[in-house]
C-alpha cells in the first residue's frame, strides 16, 4: 500500500500555531499560504485542525477552509470543533475533502455512523489522542484538545470507531507531541494491529529517520507532522526521497 506524508496545520484565530503537548503555542503562519506551499512540496494530503474549537467553544472557521480549499489540488482534512452532521456538511462543502472528530465522537458517537451514512465512511476520520497511564500501564483516550481523560483504553476505542462506520483512524500520542522524540511505534503498532482501516501516526516527528520507523515499525499508513515541515527543518520531498530509498512505496 502507498504510504502518505501529512502536513498538520493547527490553526487558532486564523493562523497556523505549533506548541508543545498541546500547549505553549507560538506562531508558524497563514493557513492557506502554508497549504499551497505544501501542495507543491508533493504532500499528500493536509490536516487542518482549529485548535481553538474544543476548548474554546468555536465553530471551525469556515472561511479559512474556503480559502484554503481553492487553492490546492490534494485533498483537505477539516477537524476541531465538530459536533453534528450539519457541521460536517457546511465543511464539505466549503471545501473539506474529509472531515475528523474527535471529542464529539466520544461525547456522541452515533455522529460517527450518521457521518458515515450521509457522507461515506471515507470522509469520516476519528482522531485519537492517547496518553500513557503508567499506574495502570495502559494508554487511555483523552477528549478536549488533550484536556480530559476518559475511561476508553485506547485499543478498545479504535475498534469500536471502526464498528460505527470510522473510515480512518488519526492516532496522536500526546506524551511524544511536538516533544520530536519520535512517533509512540508501540501504541501505533497495536492500533494498527486491532484494526483493518487506515491508521495515521501522530505525535512526535522529528526527523526522516522517525517518520521511516512510523512506516517500517508500526506499519502505519500515513504519516503526520507540523513544527519538522512549519519551521523547515526538512521538507515532504525530502522525507519521500529518504523514505523510498529505504524500500517504502510514496507518491
Amino acid at each position: 500500500m502507498v504510504k502518505k506524508i501529512i502536513p498538520c496545520l493547527d490553526v487558532k484565530d486564523g493562523r497556523v500555531v505549533k506548541g508543545i503537548q498541546f500547549v505553549q503555542l507560538r506562531d508558524a503562519g497563514d493557513p492557506a499560504e502554508l497549504a499551497v506551499f505544501y501542495d507543491k512540496e508533493g504532500a499528500d494530503e493536509l490536516v487542518f485542525l482549529d485548535i481553538s474549537a474544543s476548548v474554546e467553544g468555536r465553530e471551525t472557521m469556515i472561511d479559512v477552509v474556503k480559502k484554503t480549499a481553492a487553492q490546492i489540488s490534494i485533498p483537505l482534512i477539516v477537524g476541531g470543533g465538530i459536533r453534528t452532521v450539519d457541521n460536517m456538511q457546511q465543511l464539505l462543502e466549503a471545501g473539506a475533502s474529509k472531515i475528523s472528530i474527535n471529542t464529539t465522537a466520544i461525547s456522541n458517537p452515533s455522529v460517527i455512523t450518521e457521518g458515515a451514512k450521509t457522507f461515506g465512511s471515507n470522509k469520516i476520520i476519528v482522531a485519537i489522542d492517547v496518553k500513557w497511564s503508567k499506574d495502570e500501564q495502559e494508554w487511555f483516550v483523552y477528549t478536549h484538545g488533550g484536556q480530559k481523560k476518559t475511561d476508553w483504553k485506547a485499543v478498545d476505542w479504535a475498534k469500536e470507531v471502526e464498528k460505527l462506520g470510522a473510515g480512518e483512524i488519526l492516532l496522536t500520542s500526546m506524551d511524544r507531541d511536538g516533544e520530536k522524540d519520535g512517533y509512540d511505534i508501540a501504541i501505533t503498532k497495536l492500533v494498527k494491529d486491532a484494526v483493518s482501516i487506515p491508521v495515521t501516526a501522530s505525535g512526535g516527528a522529528g526527523n526522516v529517520e522517525h517518520i521511516l520507523a512510523a512506516f517500517t515499525e508500526a506499519n502505519a499508513d500515513a504519516a503526520l507532522a507540523a513544527s519538522i515541515f512549519h519551521f523547515k527543518e526538512t521538507s515532504v520531498r525530502e522525507v519521500k526521497n529518504y523514505v523510498r530509498e529505504r524500500g517504502v512505496d510514496v507518491k
